[in-house]
């Protein structure tokens, strides 16, 4: 008799470490939702975005409906969830693809909270509730062509000009930029960086879509060009100057991101797992061959130190108890490890790997691009290496 046999029911492939048992009903009832909307709305359509390179606008207001952009905010029409809340339902969003997760983390993350926790009172009224609903469609205008790791090297402007503001100047890499109703721009000032709360029909402001990308093709990605653009004196955010503006909202985007990728692996471990019981070669399915177990053992095991890498760090921050090192190691390891699954699911997948019949290649394509966005590997690599040491190596 084996003494390796696995008896029945005990040991569930898709939660080997039983993980569900970590969360509440009320995380329970939230994951499920969001993960039936996924399955509803994202998944029998995201391969036909990503091959035709779009996304649709009204996707807004069904994810609005479901109260998914600024869920972590309180107040103005938000759903004033948890930190792990949000995290989850960036997990279960990024299962469907990169692209409808980075459109909420934008929304949300990017363009609400900075409104949420720097804004003027005016300014939370007339944005929030209409974002959170998704009547209205935000992007976050930080990264130019040369100043992406480094944003105090931007060279975007805002000068004053009686009692209005006048930025010039261009931002690279702009998700959702040609979507977008509004737009918060980062420019250097006399005072240092200030956000500029700006809609995106004032003269002088353009977005010019950034085409021939092979991934995140299921998201609209752009050029922000200003030019004069005249602003009252009302458009910026009196709550912050200096790089603790952007850097703050960057750091609320990361964490969504670090959830998001363990779902972006689950889903390429599970369509690897589904495929290598139904593939048969040498008349038994490739399943019963060792080097695919130890494919499928290795792929289960990272997607289970994701999952609970990603609880902890929700835990920590809805406690307080956070630094921004922290959200740097998971993002450092759970999409680097996303993108690992990733590789390893198409190889499992063979030919059939590189089709959009099949999410693998599609996530694999995405998480190239989340390895690089909201801080590189290298640059969470320094920090992480920095608050083990005390010794910044940046420069």
């Amino acid at each position: 008799m084996s003494t390796h046999a696995v008896r029945p029911g005990l040991v569930h492939p898709r939660d080997f470490l039983e993980t569900d048992r970590l969360l509440d009903d009320q995380e329970r009832l939230l994951r499920d939702t969001v993960r039936r909307f996924v399955d509803d709305k994202v998944l029998p359509n995201v391969a036909e975005w990503f091959e035709a390179g779009t996304y649709p606008r009204e996707m807004a207001a069904e994810m609005g409906a479901l109260g998914l952009f600024g869920m972590h905010l309180d107040g103005y029409g938000c759903a004033g969830t948890s930190n792990l809340e949000y995290g989850l339902a960036c997990m279960e969003l990024e299962a469907g693809d990169s692209g409808t997760r980075s459109f909420v983390s934008v929304q949300g993350s990017l363009v609400m909270f900075p409104i949420w926790a720097f804004g003027s009172e005016e300014q939370k009224q007339e944005w929030l509730p209409r974002m959170a609903a998704g009547e209205v469609i935000g992007c976050f205008g930080l990264t130019e062509a040369d100043a992406g790791s480094d944003p105090g090297s931007m060279r975007t402007t805002a000068r004053r000009d009686g009692d209005d503001w006048v930025l010039n100047g261009s931002k690279m890499w702009i998700t959702n930029g040609n979507l977008a109703d509004v737009a918060v721009v980062w420019a250097k000032a006399e005072e240092g960086i200030r956000g500029f709360v700006v809609p995106t029909d004032t003269p002088g402001f353009e977005a010019v879509e950034i085409h021939q990308k092979l991934s995140l093709r299921a998201s609209v990605t752009s050029e922000l060009v200003l030019n004069d653009v005249r602003l009252p004196a009302g458009a910026v955010l009196p709550g912050v100057v200096g790089l603790k503006g952007p850097l703050s909202c960057l750091n609320e985007a990361r964490f969504g991101i670090l959830f998001g990728a363990v779902g972006a692996g689950r889903a390429c471990f599970e369509a690897a797992l589904d495929y290598a019981g139904e593939r048969v070669m040498f008349g038994k399915p490739i399943a019963s061959f060792q080097l695919i177990q130890r494919q499928l053992a290795e792929m289960a095991a990272t997607v289970n130190q994701g999952t609970l890498v990603s609880y902890q760090i929700g835990r920590m921050k809805d406690a307080g108890d956070i630094d921004p090192a922290h959200i740097s190691m998971g993002k450092f390891a759970n999409v680097r490890g996303a993108l690992e699954v990733a590789r390893t699911a198409r190889s499992v997948l063979g030919a059939n790997g590189i089709t959009l019949e099949y999410p693998v290649i599609r996530h694999m394509n995405n998480l190239e691009s989340v390895y690089t966005y909201e801080g590189t590997h290298e640059i969470h690599t320094l920090i992480i290496g920095q608050a083990l040491t005390g010794i910044g190596a940046f420069e």
